[in-house]
């Protein structure tokens, strides 16, 4: 490439920067990224940044960490190839960072291609190689072109590069599918072909993420159902939405995944929820109408059922059988994949948790008492690389404070009266190689923690009684329930030590937050069980289950679970078997289907009963949908639900 083009385009480039004498020509978006590039990256154009590229173990991981997305990725590159063969493009897709994981080549771009070091491994972010298909595709997050000299750095300018985002369900960008060129190569329909690939992968990985869940299939014309434009949401068998794909964003108008997950299917569409999951009709190949609930616009839908029978809940009183139950598709070689059953809180915490495996980075797990935080630490290490070394869990809340220092630290033989002759070697020591979890680190004493500081930063610790050093290789993650910002604020915990514990902060969600609830009830029955059973378990249970509060999270509703399978009088559980004395807590409040009759002193209002009739009778004609009840009584949803709750009145359904 000549000087003078190299030049011509650096001055090109400074000028719009500067704003003198703009080129209307130039796409608000390029001139937005190459601002990016001078301003928060310092790029020069001039200059030929060869793109970083990573070890074939690192790309491994890398790709490992996409899963199922990739496989799929890699079936609709291969069609978009086809599509495209010919014409000199060759297809990449790349990761949230901007590296290159799979690559399928044309051979006619082979030789670009390595020139430009297109490659499997390559990063090509926009921090490091300036204004690109890629990487300003995952800055912008839109379908985009960047043809020639649109390309920041001039050793670019050469490609032409086509490139669509591709979410998942929480909003958040995966991965970018890209078509590169030659600049003489490009085609006008490339984009459009680029971004229906990226749909289709997006689509796929919705559907193969939440296969074990209801998903509805929507549109607001009916022949586009099951195409690339379709809305899709999952939920579960009570309603409760778990996600949405993009398009059911745009046709429902919501801003974002995050703005109705957790609310009901059949609160946001006029639609009676036994009715949906019921009728055959919701599952044949022929939409039917539904309408849109605040403003009554209509759509076309089928509902897709759960693969697996143990999600199917079209029958109230069905039995489940738990030996048979098939949750989550669970990967007993990837024990992480063992702790998330679709609540995407705990999806997002296993994404958190896989990227920093293996590189020292300290854990510090929040969260409530019971939440599972011992469990999400040993099944972290069990995914590392020192699986088959030493977990070693020390609890900071239960060790005498005048052991704690010789359980810690070891001692020599004699240290202190009572010492074990032979000494010991201490909890840390016994860890060395392996992994040291201090569980309920909030309770270790003020005394100690100077120490325990000074160990990890020296990464050598001294025996009590001791003269020499040990040397200590360490991955340490702890735990605690307490609020540690309000304890440093109090003085109570060091400040230096919480800085040097707090790598990564990961908060495990309370059981009554999550979206999981019965995937994870009917795996924890499955382990309480066992294998060989032949017990069986009433839809009516699980829905009561999963309807507590459960203060004591994970660790209650399992010993609750436990006597609950102690106490049964058959291999067939039901509603008769959850006697009171399982549930000792004021917190237990059913928030589930019931009508409570009216108290004896409101029963003598007779203006009150006969709202509560009205009520009632309003409730049966719309058959219990509150926002079609609310709409016909020309009240906010809000103030109905404040009249039913007056009246005593709960949801049927």
């Amino acid at each position: 490439m000549g000087i003078s083009v190299i030049s011509r385009h650096r001055e090109h480039v400074m000028s719009v920067i500067s704003g003198n004498g703009e080129d209307v020509s130039v796409n608000p978006m390029i001139s937005r990224s190459w601002r990016r590039c001078v301003g928060k990256y310092g790029l020069d154009p001039t200059h030929k940044r060869a793109p970083e590229i990573v070890e074939p173990q690192t790309l491994l991981e890398h790709q490992g960490r996409l899963g199922n997305l990739l496989h799929i990725a890699k079936v609709e590159m291969a069609n978009l190839y086809q599509q495209v063969a010919g014409s000199g493009h060759s297809i990449l897709l790349t990761n949230e960072s901007g590296m290159i994981l799979h690559y399928t080549g044309d051979p006619s771009f082979d030789s670009t291609a390595t020139t430009n070091n297109l490659q499997e491994g390559a990063i090509w972010s926009e921090q490091l190689q300036g204004t690109n298909g890629m990487g300003t595709c995952l800055v912008e997050q839109q379908p985009l072109i960047i043809h020639q000299n649109e390309h920041f750095l001039a050793s670019n300018l050469a490609l032409t590069c086509t490139a669509s985002p591709i979410f998942d369900p929480t909003g958040k960008i995966l991965a970018v599918l890209n078509a590169s060129s030659k600049y003489n190569k490009a085609q006008q329909h490339t984009l459009a072909l680029v971004n229906m690939s990226a749909k289709t992968i997006e689509n796929r990985a919705f559907l193969c993420m939440f296969k074990n869940h209801f998903i509805m299939h929507f549109h607001s014309r009916p022949e586009f159902v099951n195409t690339l434009g379709e809305g899709l949401i999952a939920f579960q068998s009570d309603g409760t939405i778990l996600a949405s794909n993009q398009s059911a964003l745009v046709q429902v108008g919501w801003k974002s995944p995050a703005q109705f997950r957790g609310q009901k299917i059949d609160e946001i569409f006029d639609l009676a929820l036994p009715s949906l999951l019921q009728q055959p009709a919701y599952s044949s190949l022929h939409p039917i109408p539904i309408h849109e609930a605040t403003q009554g616009r209509r759509f076309f839908a089928i509902v897709q059922k759960p693969e697996s029978e143990s999600f199917s809940h079209c029958k109230p009183r069905a039995a489940i059988s738990v030996k048979d139950s098939h949750i989550g598709n669970i990967n007993s070689a990837d024990p992480l994949s063992t702790l998330e059953f679709g609540d995407q809180c705990m999806a997002q915490n296993i994404r958190i948790a896989r990227r920093v495996l293996d590189k020292g980075i300290p854990f510090l797990l929040c969260g409530e008492s019971g939440t599972g935080k011992g469990v999400f630490a040993r099944a972290v290490h069990q995914s590392s690389a020192r699986v088959n070394k030493p977990f070693v869990t020390i609890d900071c809340a239960s060790i005498p404070e005048s052991l704690i220092e010789s359980e810690l630290f070891g001692y020599k033989a004699g240290a202190f009266t009572g010492a074990n002759r032979q000494g010991s070697p201490g909890k840390i020591v016994q860890a060395n190689g392996g992994t040291l979890f201090l569980d309920e680190i909030g309770d270790m004493p003020h005394s100690l923690q100077a120490r325990l500081l000074r160990v990890l930063e020296e990464k050598e610790v001294v025996p009590l009684g001791g003269q020499h050093a040990v040397k200590l290789d360490l991955w340490v993650m702890s735990a605690t329930h307490r609020d540690l910002s309000t304890m440093l604020e109090e003085g109570s915990f060091r400040e230096d030590l919480y800085y040097r514990l707090q790598g990564v902060r990961v908060t495990l969600p309370a059981l009554r937050d999550r979206t999981d609830k019965y995937n994870l009830v009917n795996h924890l029955l499955r382990e309480e069980i066992g294998p060989d059973s032949n017990i069986q378990v009433d839809e009516e249970v699980i829905n009561r289950l999963i309807r507590y509060s459960w203060p004591g999270n994970i660790r209650q509703i399992r010993n609750v679970l436990r006597t609950l399978i102690a106490l049964r009088e058959s291999d067939h559980i039901t509603a008769n078997d959850l006697v009171e004395d399982l549930f000792r807590d004021a917190n237990f409040k059913q928030d589930g289907p019931q009508t409570t009759p009216v108290s004896n002193d409101e029963s003598t209002d007779p203006l009150l009963c006969a709202e509560r009739e009205a009520l009632l009778q309003e409730l049966e004609l719309c058959r219990w949908n509150v926002s079609t009840a609310a709409k016909h009584l020309k009240l906010s949803r809000n103030t109905l639900y404040r009249k039913m709750r007056r009246c005593n009145i709960t949801p049927t359904r």
